[in-house]
């Protein structure tokens, strides 16, 4: 309940919800998460899944506490053979990569020939795990990054709109100004915050209709969400999401 409730106001994590939750359900097999962190994704997966997760030794840099079922290592190589998964998920990592061509190479290389590749990373994002927050995609550059580590079937979808990306900012503020450094800023931040609240509350809601809706700019998306192949094979599970891609 908790979790849901706090997917009404945090777009970001929404989205990639609705983008993983019909993918997630359907895979089978053995399955990776690269970057798992805390591992959050495992409740999605339907039976006849077998999760693996892998993170760097640093975690806690990024305030990832260790969890049973993930393997830590260096950044470097994934510690893992080659061919050896039917799916991988990577969310909301890549920005995080100072070589982001070199992992999307490497989770290639542990795929199954078929296997597929789910990956989410953000747009419109403030800086954040600073200083690990190197980059921003665009869905072309995505296409162009899969398509040069090997993968086909590359299919890019927006998260959110211009809607939800106004939407966020305003949360983002809003509790900002709540929250004043120093505490004496709250004499003119919390009258603000007050002023801001009902067009914060409005924009979150009329964020959830519009994309729900289909209404709104893609150009100006919370982010992407990336289905991709490697060549070969059979597929194990359906790991596509619905929605149309680009």
């Amino acid at each position: 309940m908790l979790f849901w409730t706090r997917c009404l106001v945090d777009l970001q994590l929404w989205t990639i919800v609705r983008f993983l939750r019909g993918p997630l359900s359907a895979v089978r097999g053995q399955v990776l998460d690269v970057g798992a962190g805390q591992a959050p994704w495992t409740g999605m997966l339907g039976p006849d899944a077998r999760y693996m997760g892998v993170d760097i030794e640093k975690a806690d840099a990024f305030g990832m506490m260790r969890v049973p079922g993930v393997v830590y290592y260096d950044g470097g190589r994934l510690p893992m053979d080659d061919g050896s998964f039917d799916t991988l998920m990577c969310v909301e990592v890549l920005e995080h990569v100072p070589d982001p061509e070199a992992l999307l190479a490497d989770m290639h290389r542990v795929l199954k020939p078929g296997g597929r590749l789910l990956l989410t990373v953000p747009w419109s994002a403030r800086v954040h795990h600073i200083p690990h927050d190197y980059s921003r995609f665009t869905r072309f550059g995505l296409a162009s990054r899969m398509a040069a580590a090997g993968f086909v079937d590359v299919e890019v979808q927006e998260r959110g709109n211009d809607i939800a990306a106004i939407a966020n900012k305003l949360i983002i503020l809003t509790l900002r100004l709540i929250r004043p450094k120093p505490r004496v800023r709250a004499l003119w931040s919390w009258p603000l915050a007050l002023l801001l609240a009902p067009a914060t509350v409005g924009f979150v809601v009329a964020a959830h209709i519009s994309v729900r809706c289909g209404l709104g700019s893609k150009e100006d998306p919370l982010g992407y969400g990336v289905t991709a192949t490697k060549p070969g094979g059979q597929v194990s599970g359906d790991a596509r999401p619905a929605g149309t891609g680009h």
